[in-house]
């Protein structure tokens, strides 16, 4: 003897279609949604992924030979601006501006020829993002002023923020070569990115980095 389904069971068959339908709606939305996200994100920036924090060096030195007499600073010193960081012969050697000493001579009693550097020093304030792009990996996109993110390896996912300060003139090697005849040498361009390290004073000199360039 066959039995009829009971009316409430065939409203939840059809309360429990619903639900999932809705279900597989909403994972296929958030799917579509992560998708562009992810090519938003891809497609708007410009990444470089080996970068560095550093800042020009200033070579200090003697205008005239003689023996080096005294050091009066160690590396990692914060100096200011007219501070006397060497005796070389009577001479004594100063900083014209404020910075953060890199690297200091201590073989005292050493003859230095005139013009050879006894103290280094970096500018205060100075430090910058630097990091060689592809010429093929966005570079014609890359514009001075245009903003920029970046994160360094010592502090995790933390992001900074700076603009594009500079694009080199001319490339540097990139290493890459083709056996391929018709293939010519990928070419890279120092792309540096200024930042107010006065807000990010965590940063130094050396740290390895990653660069996220924007394009609008």
């Amino acid at each position: 003897m066959e039995t009829t389904p009971k009316p409430k069971l065939f409203h939840q068959i059809k309360k429990d279609k619903h639900l999932l339908a809705w279900i597989i709606l909403v994972l296929i939305t958030g799917a579509v949604a992560s998708g562009l996200v992810y090519f938003y994100s891809y497609t708007s920036k410009i990444s470089i992924d080996k970068a560095e924090i550093s800042a020009n060096k200033i070579d200090l030195a003697a205008k005239t030979p003689g023996t080096l007499e005294e050091t009066f600073v160690n590396e990692g010193d914060v100096v200011a601006a007219d501070t006397v960081v060497a005796r070389v012969g009577t001479t004594l050697i100063k900083t014209d501006t404020a910075g953060t000493i890199i690297t200091v001579k201590k073989n005292v009693g050493t003859i230095f020829p005139a013009g050879t550097p006894v103290v280094s020093m970096i500018e205060s304030g100075q430090l910058k993002v630097s990091g060689r792009l592809a010429e093929d990996k966005g570079l014609k996109d890359v514009r001075i002023g245009q903003t920029a993110s970046f994160t360094v390896d010592a502090f995790g996912g933390k992001k900074y923020y700076g603009i594009v300060d500079e694009i080199s003139p001319t490339s540097r090697e990139s290493g890459v070569s083709f056996s391929i005849s018709d293939k010519r040498e990928t070419k890279e361009f120092e792309i540096k990115i200024r930042f107010d390290a006065t807000t990010y004073p965590e940063l130094k000199n050396g740290m390895s980095a990653k660069i996220s360039i924007y394009k609008n």
